[in-house]
């Protein structure tokens, strides 16, 4: 009789920079004969399938699975504390429930869970894995917690006492006190809330039996050598076809307009599903891309700007003085316009999705990051340590000008310096996944973990 295979239930953060790189895992896993149980809140569950036009929960192998996330219809899903909550409150009793239901072998989840999840996994004898979606560098910052609290940098709640910057070690991004992964918006009451999940998912980790991240050796060689116990396994990608999760419907005429343009001559634009414009810097950055007369495609998401917006009149004015040269579309799928040979030059709010997938196609950046969560970390590798790409510079006031975008673009694109480093880079990113690489290797490692 046949042995059942391994059975992997797959629990990510309900963001899209969480849930499109454990979908690229889940992906790998069946690949190499593993049953995937891929588990999501139920708002982003409904999002995902509305997002794919479908109903069927069993995707290329992978069963879409959903559990409540403990808040009402009405709830503002923006409201970290009530969020935290609400799913402290009911995702360790569905976490059980699906495990013993399921009958899980192996939990592989989101780091920043943890402190919700893995100790249930570990009761019931299952083995966990933490996959951490962001860089090696930030997760090692994050187990330096206590000692930074003792070295005076920060007060036992998570606010700065010193504002300064502190170097873990050479070649890695140097730590701002001012912008930590728990420095979020919504107040002091907010970031005391997500300091404290901070500490207490870096303090479940010593749960896990292995830690997992979506980086590779090359790229954060300090970093993985200060932190061994955190194994790079990417950058992760997913077959072409494949679905990733993906929070809104995907527009691929940008495909075929793509195809129509030279090798190197179009500028990617987007900014992710989180980042908002006030309405001054949006109009500042269509005016700016127009300026530079190169071909851009935009991802312009329905919300991307905040408050009344910029006015459907002037935005149909602008698509029709850019008609012929510019593209804006409200969701494509990335990594194959990142993989397209036309793509020059990738406006970017450097989360680390973006950031990853930018360097495994050789990509340069122009780095406009929000200085929210680890953005200003991966800008800081993009501009300082890698140098595959240049940051624009706000005004006093606060806004990135026109003639900053123009310019900055003009500057990105031709330096043949940029162009070069991101090329060595991308090598290294794919020598890493290739047979007897650093990422094929450990990843290979960690498929024959999960089938002990």
């Amino acid at each position: 009789m046949a042995t059942a295979a391994p059975h992997v239930m797959v629990l990510p953060l309900a963001a899209q920079g969480h849930v499109t790189p454990l979908m690229e895992l889940s992906h790998r896993l069946v690949k190499h004969g593993l049953e995937v149980t891929f588990v999501c809140t139920e708002p982003t569950h409904a999002l995902v399938l509305g997002a794919l036009r479908r109903r069927d929960t069993t995707v290329d192998g992978i069963h879409l699975v959903s559990m409540p996330d403990g808040l009402a219809d009405v709830d503002d899903r923006r409201d970290l504390g009530k969020v935290l909550d609400a799913l402290s409150r009911c995702m360790p009793g569905y976490v059980e429930e699906l495990i013993r239901e399921k009958k899980v072998t192996w939990f592989v989840a989101d780091a920043n869970l943890g402190s919700l999840c893995f100790e249930v996994a570990k009761k019931l004898g299952v083995r966990v894995a933490s996959f951490f979606p962001a860089s090696a560098a930030c997760l090692g910052t994050l187990s330096r917690i206590p000692q930074l609290i003792e070295d005076g940098f920060f007060d036992d709640k998570g606010f700065p006492k010193r504002r300064e910057a502190v170097e873990l070690a050479p070649e890695m991004p140097p730590v701002y006190t001012s912008h930590m992964l728990w420095s979020v918006d919504g107040g002091p009451e907010v970031q005391h809330v997500a300091f404290q999940l901070v500490r207490r998912n870096t303090e479940a980790a010593s749960l896990a039996d292995v830690v997992v991240c979506n980086s590779f050796l090359e790229a954060e060689a300090t970093a993985f050598g200060l932190f061994p116990d955190v194994v790079p396994i990417g950058p992760l990608l997913a077959d072409p076809g494949k679905p990733v999760g993906q929070f809104l419907p995907e527009d691929t005429r940008c495909l075929g307009w793509l195809d129509a343009h030279p090798d190197g001559s179009v500028v990617y634009v987007a900014f992710g599903t989180s980042t908002v414009f006030e309405p001054r810097q949006f109009r500042k950055l269509a005016e700016g891309l127009e300026l530079t007369g190169r071909p851009f495609l935009w991802v312009v998401r329905p919300d991307f700007t905040s408050g009344a917006g910029i006015g459907k009149a002037w935005f149909d004015e602008f698509e029709g003085r850019i008609a012929g040269k510019g593209m804006v579309v409200s969701w494509c799928s990335q990594q194959q316009v990142l993989a397209h040979r036309a793509v020059a030059c990738f406006v970017s709010h450097c989360g680390w999705n973006s950031t990853m997938e930018g360097v495994r196609n050789g990509v340069p950046f122009l780095c406009w990051s929000r200085l929210k969560v680890d953005q200003y970390t991966n800008r800081i590798y993009i501009c300082d340590i890698w140098m595959t790409g240049l940051a624009v510079s706000p005004g006093d006031d606060g806004v990135v000008t026109r003639e900053e975008v123009s310019t900055k673009l003009g500057q990105v694109m031709g330096d043949h310096g940029i162009a070069e480093r991101a090329r060595v880079l991308r090598d290294a990113a794919r020598r890493s996944l290739g047979e007897g690489g650093s990422s094929y290797e450990n990843f290979k490692r960690f498929i024959n973990l999960l089938k002990e």
